[in-house]
């Protein structure tokens, strides 16, 4: 039995959780084969560090992903995979004071070296500094990831994919990460603020101008709000998929089923959505392998 055919069977049972992955598989298959579909993914959560960055990256190589929306965090981890670090396995029962000891940041069970993050601040620091200063007094997020991802050497991260298929990486939560951490350091001796209305601007003008646009939305938060904001002058996405642990009572963003995102025009009436209540870096990549055995056997 092949992914597409196990999830072909879910989708034939068509109830709970199963019904349900069937169903945003074949929105993410009529996502990928509508060349004129403009494709946001939001990025929330551990999903690097999780083990999704080979699935994103690729995504982007093939020209199925317009523009990614992230938090802070998985940029960072993108980046100190670039750098040679790697997340590893641990567990959630550590003692985590030990782990400080040994100089371990825990992310759930997975592990990852904090001297990783000495090498993101001299990057950071480096990259900064070859930025005019001029630039510095305003400078767009996308603009100094550009500059960060001159500087790496890894192909296959998400940055260097994004950047050599012109893919947008925005981050509304950015200074909310390491790499704030370390802009707000360097501002302490040197010019740098930075101006998110920029980024605001580029997302923005995606929605505006898609004749068909859809939204991938892995977690929550700010990046989800983002990708259906951009879309709210369009009156709203035509095609959406959600993979969510959170739940929908306490009124938060992050656990909102997709249907409230009509009321506010960020979904049209009409649309094809479906939210999966499930972990991302478990449902994902089953939904996007059965959606590339569908695209390839298509193309045959």
């Amino acid at each position: 039995m092949t992914v597409n055919h196990l999830v072909q069977q879910m989708d034939a049972c068509g109830i709970l959780g199963a019904g349900r992955i069937g169903q945003a598989t074949t929105i993410l298959t009529e996502m990928f084969s509508d060349e004129e579909c403009t494709v946001f993914l939001s990025l929330a959560g551990p999903l690097v560090a999780g083990g999704l960055r080979r699935i994103i990256a690729e995504l982007v190589d093939r020209g199925y992903v317009d523009a990614i929306v992230t938090t802070g965090a998985n940029i960072v981890h993108d980046i100190i995979e670039a750098l040679g670090y790697r997340h590893f396995v641990g567990s959630l029962y550590a003692s985590d004071s030990q782990l400080r000891k040994d100089g371990i940041g825990r992310i759930g069970d997975v592990y990852v070296r904090l001297q990783a993050f000495e090498a993101l601040e001299k990057l950071v620091f480096e990259a900064l500094d070859e930025i005019p200063e001029d630039r510095r007094r305003r400078l767009a997020v996308q603009d100094f990831l550009d500059q960060v991802t001159s500087k790496l050497n890894d192909p296959s991260s998400i940055l260097a994919k994004c950047k050599t298929r012109n893919v947008p990486v925005i981050s509304p939560g950015f200074l909310d990460s390491m790499i704030g951490l370390n802009l707000w350091t360097y501002n302490q001796t040197k010019i740098l603020a930075i101006d998110p209305l920029q980024d605001l601007r580029r997302l923005m003008q995606l929605g505006l101008e898609a004749k068909k646009s859809a939204a991938i939305i892995l977690g929550g938060g700010s990046p989800k709000h983002h990708v259906l904001m951009a879309n709210i002058l369009r009156e709203g996405v035509d095609l959406a998929i959600q993979i969510t642990m959170d739940r929908p009572e306490a009124g938060s963003l992050s656990g909102a089923y997709l249907e409230e995102a009509i009321s506010w025009g960020k979904i049209r009436r009409g649309a094809k959505y479906v939210t999966v209540i499930g972990d991302a870096v478990v449902c994902f990549p089953l939904i996007v392998a059965s959606t590339l055995e569908r695209l390839s056997k298509d193309e045959r």
